[in-house]
């Protein structure tokens, strides 16, 4: 296939719209299922490069759960815990495949962005992996490979018009890439640079104790970031992105926004949250979205008299800001990365409240000793990478 058509572009309006590789080579993706649009395949390829890059780096499965060209999470395939099946909807005596885990923590960051998302995976899509793809609400899902088995239960999704893309898992595109805003056209060298653990060895602060696991998390944090729109800040723990923030013009935002994500996601955990007796048959939206104003500032609008019903067999107890404080001060051993240098040590403090112990950051910034300061304050763990992830 040397070029498909797409519906319309990024709106109705804008017609005629395809895609196509200007060479006239073959396309180096295969669509098996369903018609993607113009957003779906910029979903697809940024998402790919990330499961891609990941998988290299780690060496362990990978996916990612994309929104609008930006990660809503992203993860390695690690076992879940009991906890994690319980907050992502998983049975107990569910058989898991590495790179279903990986696929169920990535949408597990942040369940409430990631409705309509689109799915990438580093591996084979197996039964299992698609299995839990068709319970949720997904435009589609790219992949090296499917199994018959995993094909023929995507395409039953979305009334079989579920989107399932295949890419060429050794394609690899071209030094030079192009875009043209405006009627100009934009030119760069695509972004090889590698990111591993040699990028890590430049730590700042007075404790240089770095383990194995937050290595990971710093690798799963800057290549969740390499494609993440700019200005980012990601916070990582266990393998698994569990807040990020995308597209802010403040650096400080960015950490708020992804450190509130954060906080969240730890929420989900609190023993209040795990104990909500739901009414029978509630769809998962209905659910993700029930827990998400039951553990905010709008807890009414689901706890009053009419609404509580709806959702609940029992109206639960007030999650209180002095209880959602003191939980949230337990979580610990939490990874940042930032796409450019910390400006000031604001964003270190902000990133402390939400757990954060380690830290990897460009550097560069005037004001290095501040944010070293900051950092050494708390005792935590810093390297500088001397590189700036900046995608648009």
């Amino acid at each position: 296939m040397k070029e498909f058509e797409l519906k319309y572009g990024c709106n109705p309006n804008q017609k005629p719209a395809k895609i196509f590789m200007k060479d006239g080579s073959e396309l180096p993706v295969t669509v098996l299922n369903g018609r993607p649009g113009y957003i779906n395949f910029l979903d697809a390829l940024n998402s790919w490069q990330l499961v891609k890059e990941l998988k290299e780096a780690t060496g362990l499965p990978s996916a990612a759960s994309f929104k609008h060209v930006s990660p809503a999470g992203a993860a390695v395939g690690l076992p879940l815990s009991d906890v994690d099946r319980h907050i992502y909807f998983v049975a107990d005596d569910a058989e898991l495949s590495p790179i279903a885990c990986a696929y169920i923590r990535a949408r597990g960051a942040d369940r409430l962005c990631s409705y309509g998302d689109w799915a990438a995976l580093s591996d084979v899509c197996d039964a299992a992996t698609a299995a839990y793809l068709r319970d949720e609400v997904s435009d589609g899902v790219i992949a090296p490979g499917y199994t018959e088995e995993a094909l023929t239960i995507l395409k039953t999704k979305k009334k079989g018009n579920y989107n399932v893309v295949q890419i060429a898992p050794d394609y690899v595109p071209a030094p030079q890439e192009q875009k043209d805003v405006f009627g100009v056209t934009f030119e760069q060298g695509h972004n090889n640079f590698k990111i591993d653990e040699a990028l890590l060895g430049n730590i700042v602060t007075e404790n240089k104790a770095l383990p194995e696991q937050a290595k990971i998390d710093m690798i799963v944090a800057l290549i969740t970031l390499k494609y993440t729109q700019s200005n980012s800040v990601c916070y990582v723990k266990d393998g698994q992105a569990i807040g990020v923030g995308a597209g802010q013009q403040s650096r400080i935002h960015c950490t708020r926004l992804a450190g509130s994500k954060a906080d969240n996601w730890y929420l989900r955990q609190h023993p209040k949250v795990l104990g909500l007796q739901f009414v029978d048959g509630i769809r998962r939206p209905d659910r993700d979205n029930a827990i998400d104003i039951y553990t905010s500032d709008e807890y009414d609008d689901v706890l009053r008299d009419g609404e509580w019903q709806r959702v609940f067999k029992v109206r639960p107890e007030v999650l209180t800001a002095e209880e959602k404080k003191a939980w949230i001060a337990t979580q610990s051993g939490v990874t940042c990365g930032s796409d450019a240098f910390f400006p000031f040590g604001d964003n270190v403090e902000r990133a402390r409240k939400s757990g954060v112990q380690y830290i990897a950051e460009p550097g560069g910034s005037i004001r290095d000793d501040h944010v070293i300061d900051t950092a050494n304050k708390y005792g935590m763990v810093m390297a500088f990478t001397g590189m700036r992830l900046f995608h648009h």
